[in-house]
C-alpha cells in the first residue's frame, strides 16, 4: 500500500472496498485489495480484484509483484487450480511465485501437490530460497515421505541455506515426523545455532511420539543453555509431565510460570488445566480455570474434559452450560466432549438435546461429533439412534466402528456385533484395534457365542497382527465362565503368559457365583484378596455366593472378616429420572416421599405376578431368614422399588429406564419380565454390566447374562 486511499480500502468490508476504489486503480491498490481478500478469506473479493486487474491493466501484462500476490492469494484460499493456472501463464515466474504456490498447498493439506510444485520449480532452474525450503520440508513431513525429505535436505545443503536456522528447523521437524529420529538428533547436534523453534521441535515431537522423558530432558537442557522458553515449550513440558505422570514436576513448572508471568497467557492456562486433569488433580485444574483472566473456547472445553476424565460427569455438563451462558458457541470439540459425559451418566435426554445443538450449529457431520453420538446413544441403550447416527456419518473412522460394535456389546447382541465387525473388515476403511476385539469377544461372551469368541481370540494375531493383551484374556475367562465352563477357565488362567489381573480373577469369581461353584469361587476370591485386599466388592461377591448356596455360616464369616479389617461396602442402589429429578432407591428403602404409593403398587404387582405364574427366587435373599421373610425381602430390592415408582409416576406409553450400580439379581430379572407383560410397558434396566430390554414377558438377553 502506497497511499492513504489504499490504506482506507483495508478498513472497509469487501463491497465498500470496491466502492471506494479509484476509477482506474493502480497496481499497488490492487495488491492491497488482494491482501484484504487473503485476510478475510474471501475468494469472491480475490477473483473480483483479479478481474479488475486484467480489465484496467490490459493489454499490459500483470506486474510481477501483483502476479505474486494473486498466486499467493489463490494458494492461501485453497484454490490450487487457479493458482497453478496463473503461474503457468507467467513467462518468467520467480522464486516468490513458486514459493507462494508450494506454501499454499502445504498449508491447505495438499502435501503431494506441494512436493510436485517444488520439483517443477527445480526443473525450471529456479533456486529455492529460505522461505521455500521450510514449506517443502513441511510437505514432506505431512506426506510421510522421508526419502523425499532427505533429498530436499541435500538440496538445501548444496545451496548453503541449511545454515539458516529456520531452514534447519524445518528439516529437523521433518525428520522427527517421518520417523527418522536418529537423523533428527544428528541434525540438532550439528546445528551451529539453535533457536527456540528448534528446541520446541525436539520437545513437541518427543511428546507426540510417546517419549515424555526425552521432552523433559530437552526442556532442562534449554534452560541450562540459557534459553528462554515460550508458550509452546511450556505446553510441551506440561504434556510430557502428564504423559509420564510427573505431577510434582509439572506443579514446579507452574510455579516458574507464575514467577515469569506466563500464567497470564491463555494457552499456558489451558495447558495447565489439561495437565492437572490428566494427573487427576481436579481441584487444581478448577483453580487454574477460575483464576484465568481470559478464557477461550479451548479453556471451557479443557475443563469439561477434566471432569469427564475423572468421573465427574455432572460437573462436566454444568461447565458446558456455563460456557453456553458466556456465549461460547458449540464446537466439534466441546460437543463431542460433553456427549462423552452423557454416555457416562446414561443421560439419553441430555444427549438428545446436545444432538439438536450440534445440528443447529451444523457440526453434526463432523467425524468426532458423529462418533461421539454413536457412542453416547449406544451407552445410553438407544441402539436404534446409534445406528441412525452411524448411517448419517459422511465418513467413519475406527472410533465410529468401535462405538457401534460397543453399543451392540452393551445390549448383549452378539450376532449384530459380529455382523458389524465383519462389515468393518470387508469395507477396508479401517483395520481393527485391540479395543475392537475386546468389544467383539465381550459381545460373544454376553450373547453366548462361546465358539465364535474363542475362534476370534485364537486367530487375532494371525488375522490382524494384534497380540492378545490382558483385557482379551479377561474376556476369554468371562466367556468360558458364563458358559458354565469354570474349570476350563481356571486352567486357561494357569496357562496365561501374563500375570492374571483383578479383571481376570473377578470374571472367574463372578462365574462361580452365577453357577454355584463355591470351591473354585473361594480360590478366585483369595487371589483377588491378595491383589486388592481393600476392595469390598470381591468380599461381597464371595459372601453372596455362599448365601445363594445356603452356606450361611461361611457367608457370615466373610461379612465378619470385612468388618474386622475395616472394609466398608458401598450400598447397592437403583435410580430413575422423572421430570429432571433423579430418584434413588436402596433395598428395603421406605424414606421416599411416595413410599405408600410405591408399596401399594408393589403389593398389586405381587398379586398379578403370582397369578401369572411367578414364584419368588429366595436364593437372592442374602440373609438367613424364614422363607416368607425371604420372599418379602426380595420384593423390596432396589430395582423393584424404582420400577414401582416409575409405574406410579410415568404415563403409559413412555419407556421406563432404570439404572443400577450392581448386577441385576436373578429374581428381579425374572420379576421384571413378568411385569413388562402384565402392564404392557417397555422397561430398560442398565446394570453395571449391560442393558436389559424387557417387553412382553421377554428380555433382550434371553436369560443369558
Amino acid at each position: 500500500m502506497t497511499d492513504g486511499a489504499s490504506f482506507r480500502k483495508l478498513t472497509f468490508p469487501p463491497t465498500d472496498a470496491y466502492r471506494h476504489m479509484l476509477p482506474s486503480p493502480d497496481p499497488e491498490s490492487l495488491a492491497a485489495a488482494v491482501e484484504l481478500a487473503v485476510a478475510i478469506r474471501s475468494a469472491r473479493l480475490g477473483r473480483a480484484t483479479h478481474a479488475a486487474a486484467v480489465k484496467y491493466l490490459s493489454p499490459r501484462p500483470l506486474p510481477a509483484f501483483l502476479s505474486n500476490h494473486l498466486v499467493n492469494m489463490y494458494s492461501k484460499l485453497d484454490l490450487p487450480t487457479a493458482a497453478a493456472t496463473l503461474l503457468s501463464v507467467d513467462p518468467d515466474p520467480s522464486v516468490v511465485t513458486w514459493t507462494a504456490l508450494i506454501s499454499g498447498s502445504a498449508q491447505n493439506g495438499r502435501p503431494l501437490s506441494a512436493l510436485a510444485h517444488f520439483a517443477a520449480m527445480l526443473r525450471a532452474s529456479v533456486r529455492p530460497n529460505d522461505f521455500t525450503f521450510p514449506s517443502a520440508f513441511k510437505a514432506a513431513a505431512a506426506a510421510r515421505q522421508p526419502l523425499v525429505g532427505r533429498q530436499i535436505h541435500a538440496s538445501s545443503f548444496k545451496s548453503g541455506l541449511i545454515d539458516d536456522v529456520f531452514v534447519a528447523c524445518g528439516a529437523l521437524d521433518m525428520y522427527f515426523k517421518t520417523g527418522l529420529t536418529f537423523d533428527a538428533r544428528t541434525l540438532f547436534d550439528e546445528m551451529p545455532q539453535r533457536n527456540i523453534v528448534a528446541w520446541n521441535a525436539v520437545m513437541t515431537n518427543a511428546v507426540l511420539d510417546g517419549r515424555p522423558d526425552e521432552a523433559i530432558k530437552a526442556f532442562i537442557k534449554l534452560r541450562l543453555h540459557g534459553g528462554i522458553p515460550n508458550t509452546i515449550s511450556l505446553c510441551a513440558f506440561l504434556n510430557a509431565c502428564a504423559g509420564a505422570s510427573y505431577s510434582s514436576l509439572g506443579s514446579q513448572l507452574h510455579a516458574f510460570m507464575i514467577q515469569s508471568g506466563f500464567d497470564l497467557d491463555v494457552s499456558v492456562g489451558n495447558g495447565l488445566i489439561d495437565f492437572y486433569g490428566k494427573c487427576h488433580w481436579v481441584h487444581e485444574a478448577r483453580a487454574v480455570f477460575d483464576e484465568m483472566h481470559m478464557k477461550n473456547d479451548v479453556s471451557w472445553c479443557s475443563m469439561v474434559v477434566v471432569y469427564a476424565q475423572n468421573g465427574a460427569e455432572e460437573e462436566a455438563f454444568r461447565v458446558y452450560l456455563d460456557a453456553r451462558k458466556e456465549g461460547i458457541r458449540p464446537t466439534d470439540f466441546n460437543v463431542s466432549s460433553v456427549l462423552t459425559t452423557c454416555a457416562g451418566l446414561s443421560g439419553l435426554d441430555l444427549g438428545r438435546s446436545l444432538h439438536a445443538a450440534a445440528i443447529r450449529s451444523c457440526i453434526n457431520g463432523n467425524i468426532f461429533v458423529g462418533s461421539a453420538l454413536v457412542d453416547m446413544y449406544g451407552k445410553c441403550g438407544s441402539i436404534r439412534d446409534a445406528e441412525r447416527a452411524f448411517e448419517e456419518m459422511p465418513e467413519r473412522n475406527l472410533i465410529s466402528w468401535n462405538a457401534l460394535i460397543g453399543g451392540y456389546t452393551q445390549l448383549g447382541d452378539a450376532h449384530m456385533a459380529l455382523t458389524v465387525f465383519d462389515e468393518m473388515i470387508g469395507c477396508g476403511e479401517v483395520a481393527p484395534s485391540y479395543v475392537t476385539l475386546v468389544n467383539v469377544i465381550t459381545a460373544c461372551s454376553r450373547g453366548g457365542l462361546t465358539k465364535e469368541g474363542l475362534d476370534l481370540f485364537e486367530t487375532m494375531k494371525e488375522r490382524f497382527g494384534i497380540e492378545p493383551r490382558l483385557e482379551h484374556y479377561a474376556c476369554v475367562v468371562d466367556l468360558l465362565g458364563r458358559a458354565g465352563m469354570e474349570e476350563r477357565a481356571y486352567e486357561f488362567i494357569k496357562t496365561m503368559p501374563v500375570r492374571p489381573s483383578i479383571s481376570v480373577w473377578g470374571a472367574l469369581l463372578g462365574a462361580c457365583r452365577l453357577h454355584g461353584k463355591t470351591a473354585l469361587g473361594r480360590i478366585a476370591a483369595q487371589k483377588l484378596f491378595e491383589i486388592d485386599p481393600q476392595d469390598s466388592g470381591n468380599h461381597v461377591l464371595l459372601s453372596n455366593m455362599f448365601a445363594s448356596a445356603g452356606r450361611w455360616v461361611e457367608a457370615t464369616e466373610v461379612r465378619k472378616e470385612m468388618k474386622d479389617v475395616g472394609i466398608k461396602k458401598g450400598p447397592g442402589c437403583s435410580w430413575i429420572t422423572w421430570k429432571n429429578v433423579v430418584h434413588v432407591f436402596q433395598a428395603k428403602d421406605t424414606t421416599h416421599e411416595m413410599n405408600d404409593k410405591i408399596q401399594a403398587m408393589l403389593a398389586k404387582l405381587r398379586r398379578q405376578m403370582q397369578a401369572a405364574g411367578y414364584m419368588p427366587d429366595t436364593r437372592y435373599a442374602l440373609y438367613d431368614l424364614e422363607e416368607e421373610e425371604k420372599e418379602t425381602e426380595v420384593l423390596q430390592h432396589s430395582e423393584k422399588l424404582a420400577l414401582a415408582f416409575g409405574l406410579v409416576c410415568i404415563p403409559p406409553g413412555i419407556p421406563i429406564r432404570i439404572t443400577k450400580n450392581l448386577r441385576v439379581c436373578g429374581d428381579c430379572h425374572c420379576a421384571i419380565k413378568f411385569i413388562s407383560g402384565i402392564v404392557g410397558r417397555e422397561i430398560i434396566v442398565r446394570d453395571n454390566n449391560r442393558f436389559h430390554y424387557f417387553r412382553d414377558y421377554q428380555c433382550s438377553c434371553r436369560d443369558y447374562w
